[in-house]
């Protein structure tokens, strides 16, 4: 399955380690190899990556990459990378048909909840995102992670860094469908600044955001320092 990665921002709060966020160093590779290789071993065997930020820097690692691993992985450079991450959706969805798996440049996670993802699969839903039901998880930032409130049945339906209630974390994992491409659009037609928040919640409003648990699957957003120094006894232990 395709698998479209996000990796163009700014990655400011980890600038004092690394110029370029995808490229900082974790359990001894790059971020975003670390990503890719547990994606390809949970079952996607193609790769999207939107650049934006040290765009150069970042493709010349992933042709390097792909020449070594033998991984298909394509790049496509976003044209303003400053603008909300549901633009950079818009860009890498342009050469992908069908569903896909999209995560982003800086989320490490189990290859299983991949493998379950995929096996789940979309079923008439819109899109679904992989989430954790254990809100005492120490790997988790409260104050950074994404929040979601979920239905009887899995729907979503709420997400937000700072809704007041929930019962999941956001893994930043999904399948998603061209359904989400086009809440997206006409999120941004409508006003929205155009985050994958704004089309997820159009989707949720719509009864078709679904979700799939992996409570007890190891995963970390690597963000800042303190989530790098997480995330390395995490890969180490």
């Amino acid at each position: 399955m395709h698998c479209l990665i996000i990796a163009a921002g700014f990655g400011s709060r980890l600038r004092d380690i690394s110029p370029s966020k995808p490229l900082t160093p974790v359990g001894g590779r790059p971020l975003i190899a670390q990503v890719i290789a547990r994606a390809a071993a949970g079952g996607a065997s193609r790769f999207t990556v939107v650049t934006g930020y040290e765009g150069d820097r970042v493709e010349a690692f992933l042709r390097d990459l792909a020449a070594d691993t033998g991984i298909s992985i394509d790049t496509v450079r976003v044209a303003d990378w400053s603008l909300p991450n549901g633009h950079s959706v818009l860009a890498g969805a342009e050469s992908i048909t069908g569903d896909f798996l999209l995560t982003m440049a800086d989320h490490l996670i189990d290859p299983a909840m991949v493998a379950g993802l995929i096996a789940r699969g979309s079923d008439g839903a819109g899109l679904v995102l992989a989430i954790d039901r254990d809100l005492a998880n120490p790997l988790v930032d409260l104050d950074d992670v994404m929040k979601v409130s979920t239905a009887p049945d899995g729907a979503i339906l709420a997400i937000g860094k700072d809704i007041a209630t929930y019962d999941a974390f956001d893994t930043g994992l999904f399948l998603v469908t061209p359904a989400l491409i086009d809440a997206i659009r006409a999120a941004v037609a409508g006003g929205a600044a155009g985050s994958l928040s704004d089309g997820v919640q159009a989707l949720a409003r719509a009864g078709r955001a679904m979700t799939h648990d992996v409570t007890g699957y190891g995963w970390i957003d690597v963000d800042d320092p303190a989530a790098l120094a997480k995330a390395e006894a995490w890969l180490a232990a």
